[in-house]
């Protein structure tokens, strides 16, 4: 989700997006698996509510949700984490889908991380939600845990990613 949260907060530094632009959920980010805020499909939220549910609860719908306003489907804004990885010099990875699920193919580095993760800790924005460790959606119906416990219990921390799957563990 690293990627994806730094071409999202480009799209916003860009204007292409706006914290209160509304997307739609589609049937596919609707139906992603893992860390989820259980999206309907056709249902409303804004870019910061979506961010919020991305970076805070590593939410993989509204990941795809936000991938899908930012290029018009996942498959594109793939390509474009794909692009912007050679241009950050990334040279251990490959993306093949925009939440980090487990797939063939899908595949980075430590160093690769460390990269990507330099260029999204640039954006001030990504620390308004990196650092919230409650927060909820659905006016309180949806509740958003953190998954970085470093940022409840380590006074300082700027938060930015976990990442969980069951090929590459935690």
């Amino acid at each position: 989700k690293i990627m994806s949260l730094l071409l999202v907060m480009e799209a916003i530094e860009n204007e292409k997006l706006t914290l209160d632009t509304k997307v739609t959920a589609s049937e596919h980010a609707a139906s992603m698996g893992g860390s989820q805020i259980w999206l309907e499909v056709g249902e409303e939220m804004t870019v910061d509510e979506l961010l919020r549910a991305s970076v805070i609860a590593s939410a993989n719908d509204a990941t795809v949700a936000l991938a899908e306003a930012v290029s018009g489907s996942e498959e594109t804004f793939v390509a474009l984490m794909n692009e912007r990885a050679k241009e950050l010099g990334m040279k251990n990875t490959t993306f093949v889908n925009c939440c980090g699920l487990d797939t063939d193919g899908h595949l980075t580095s430590g160093r690769d991380v460390a990269i990507m993760a330099s260029a999204l800790i640039k954006h001030a924005l990504i620390k308004k939600y990196s650092t919230v460790w409650m927060d909820a959606l659905r006016n309180g119906k949806s509740e958003l845990t953190n998954t970085n416990k470093l940022v409840r219990y380590y006074s300082g921390a700027t938060g930015l990613k976990t990442g969980t799957t069951s090929q590459a563990g935690c």
